[in-house]
């Protein structure tokens, strides 16, 4: 059987590409980063928790915290502020973390090589973004390439970025008729008990799934009207 590994962060993006892949036909090699992130508990309690549902074929965790060391960004350093209703806003905001992306597909691309697998999937989202300039889809066209300049496997490695153009209405609609059971993601970045409910990551999935016409089962601090 074809096999995929999906980088799961525990968020409900991700989480969907990995279920899609499932229904694809491929057997599923799971990845999660700690990069010392704030939610990183939260994430990775999430992660398990999906692994078992999807029943993968095999999960790893693997240690990114030279991420944090690298720092610039407020997921990682609190001396930073995550930014409170600033959703929509042009400017790139300080939750993006430096190459974030570029990193993880290059560890996953090495993992990918040992679990000889024929394609990556990773749930970045263009449309309704916070311009983060790893989410693009002309991003992971030029990633698949170098990756498969710099691997020895016989076959090329595809880089499947199936939700790249969706809007996150879209995503939240898609999710729950593949039966993608969200209550079990985390979008929140800033808690690990209770999504805020204002950072631009909680706001976005909030207006996601009110756009689609549903209820999200997870508990927020605060929602707004």
């Amino acid at each position: 059987m074809k096999k995929a590994l999906c980088i799961i962060s525990g968020g409900m993006d991700s989480t969907l590409c990995a279920y899609l892949a499932k229904k694809q036909g491929y057997k599923i090699v799971a990845l999660h980063f700690d990069y010392k992130q704030r939610t990183q508990s939260k994430e990775r309690e999430c992660f398990e928790k999906i692994c078992e549902a999807l029943k993968v074929h095999k999960s790893y965790i693997l240690n990114a915290d030279f991420i944090e060391n690298i720092g610039a960004n407020a997921l990682t350093d609190t001396k930073f502020a995550i930014p409170k209703n600033e959703l929509g806003k042009d400017e790139i905001p300080i939750t993006y973390v430096p190459f974030r992306n570029g990193i993880f597909l290059s560890i996953a691309a090495a993992l990918a090589e040992k679990e000889k697998c024929e394609s990556i999937f990773i749930g970045v989202v263009q449309q309704d973004g916070s311009n983060y300039p790893d989410c693009t889809k002309k991003f992971i066209k030029r990633a698949q390439k170098f990756i498969n300049q710099g691997t020895a496997l016989k076959h090329k490695i595809s880089i499947k970025a199936p939700l790249v153009k969706l809007r996150k209405k879209d995503i939240v609609a898609l999710a729950l008729k593949e039966k993608v059971p969200l209550e079990l993601t985390w979008s929140c970045y800033e808690s690990n008990d209770l999504a805020c409910g204002e950072c631009d990551s909680c706001l976005l999935r909030l207006k996601g799934f009110k756009q689609a016409g549903f209820k999200d089962k997870i508990a927020y601090k605060n929602l707004q009207d």
